[in-house]
């Protein structure tokens, strides 16, 4: 949306690859979208065992959504990244794809580890809010 506004803080660390803060004007349409989880149409996760690839699949399926709701990646105006892992490489992989997949869109997001997520062998999952003008 051309009206979003990424905010970063001059009183916080510059070298992060996301917006501290997202703003959208007011007339804005929210659009609230389920955890996009690595699942092919079949139903099956992908890339068991491949954080990468299952982010992958997360911001195709997060894509897809987005269209069929009447957005884009670039109307997304927050992220919440899931990893089901301990290792902080773990979730670096899935992050590098997720904030890749963005281009020069980097909104606000937050990257947890979790233990556990809801479908067999899923490692990934990718929450995002979008705003979109009507």
């Amino acid at each position: 949306m051309k009206n979003l506004r990424l905010s970063r803080s001059p009183s916080l660390f510059s070298g992060v690859d996301y917006a501290y803060a997202a703003s959208a004007p007011a007339e804005a349409r929210l659009i609230f979208l389920a955890g996009a989880c690595p699942l092919d149409k079949e139903g099956s996760t992908v890339g068991l065992q491949d954080y990468a690839v299952q982010a992958g699949q997360c911001m195709g399926n997060l894509a897809v959504a987005l269209k069929d709701a009447g957005a884009s990646l670039r109307d997304v105006i927050s992220t919440r990244v899931l990893v089901a892992s301990t290792r902080q490489a773990d979730l670096v992989s899935a992050w590098n794809v997720v904030r890749g997949a963005f281009g020069d869109h980097d909104p606000p997001s937050t990257l947890l580890g979790v233990t556990v997520l809801g479908y067999d062998h899923q490692l990934v999952e990718v929450e995002a809010v979008a705003a979109v003008l009507d």
